[in-house]
């Protein structure tokens, strides 16, 4: 369930006249940037910058990224990206910044359908004129490069269908090669990168019918193995997102210094989604409301910003 509060009799022509007039001033009234933007819907932003381009004859992202700067530029610039092209901008960033991140990835090929992720790529193509998969190979190796291209070059199967006699084989597969220490088993590979979610999730259930544990748990031992621990994340995120994303939250906000970059990610991506059942996750978890723990770890505008999309203004 999304958790941003929306206006929504808002106007597009009157919200760019705002967001003009905080541009142009004194100084960036961020105030009135995110008493607009962090209460609009994908939809509603879209209008808006479509009408700011009219207009004014400017492009609002852009202007807003020259405005705004920090945390914020970054929060409010991705906030404000149509959807596939934001997950475009994500994946490049994660792709080449060091040291990379390739949770981005998975994230991407994890929760997204196959038309969304095929928008994302699309998206990804024209603003970098080159493919998502390309970049991938070019800064991963061997079974890595294998896992993760494999992740974001797959059309999976849509459809709810499951076989449960092919998820009991393909579980015994699994096990076998766990067994043998052979996590970069090309079965492995085939299994979890090419089977629908619903399929790949009868698998793992079996597996963890049969043996007592989730396989993410067989992997455990080799956590320090780049290409095993990416698979442990992937297998993690396709089998609970809600717990997945929780979780990446509190690394972001419980260690020593508060990754910005991990937590805007996740807000802002989820805000429109699911973010209010990760924040009871959240406070299952850790008996502490996400917002209070955003607030004690964040400030000034970019903390207003979050907390705006959480549907907690303060």
């Amino acid at each position: 369930m999304a958790t941003i509060v929306t206006v929504e009799d808002a106007y597009p022509g009157a919200d760019a006249e705002v967001l003009n007039k905080a541009c142009h001033g004194w100084g960036t009234d961020e105030k009135a940037v995110i008493a607009i933007l962090a209460h609009r819907n994908a939809t509603q932003r879209k209008l808006i910058r479509e009408a700011y381009q009219e207009m004014y004859d400017e492009d609002l992202v852009n202007r807003l990224e020259h405005e705004l700067s920090g945390d914020l530029e970054r929060a409010v610039y991705r906030w404000n990206l149509d959807t596939a092209d934001r997950n475009a901008v994500l994946a490049s960033v994660a792709i080449h910044k060091e040291p990379r991140d390739y949770k981005v990835i998975i994230e991407l090929s994890s929760t997204l359908s196959s038309v969304e992720l095929a928008d994302a790529k699309h998206a990804y193509h024209c603003r970098y004129k080159r493919s998502l998969e390309e970049d991938i190979a070019s800064h991963t190796s061997e079974d890595l490069r294998k896992l993760l291209v494999g992740l974001v070059g797959i059309h999976r199967y849509e459809g709810d269908e499951v076989n449960l006699k092919l998820a009991k084989s393909e579980s015994i597969i699994l096990r076998n090669a766990i067994e043998e220490k052979a996590f970069n088993h090309e079965e492995i590979l085939r299994i979890i990168t090419t089977r629908s979610k619903p399929q790949l999730m009868a698998t793992l259930n079996h597996y963890r019918d049969e043996h007592g544990c989730n396989m993410t748990k067989h992997l455990k031992d080799d956590r320090d193995n780049e290409y095993t621990e990416t698979l442990r994340t992937t297998l993690r995120c396709m089998s609970d997102p809600i717990k997945y994303f929780e979780k990446v939250i509190r690394n972001a906000i419980k260690n020593s210094g508060t990754n910005e970059d991990a937590l805007t990610r996740v807000i802002v991506t989820r805000a429109e989604k699911d973010l209010e059942i990760i924040m009871e996750q959240y406070y299952k978890r850790n008996s502490v409301p996400l917002d209070h723990a955003i607030a004690k770890e964040t400030s000034g505008h970019y903390k207003k910003f979050l907390l705006a999309l959480l549907g907690k203004d303060d």
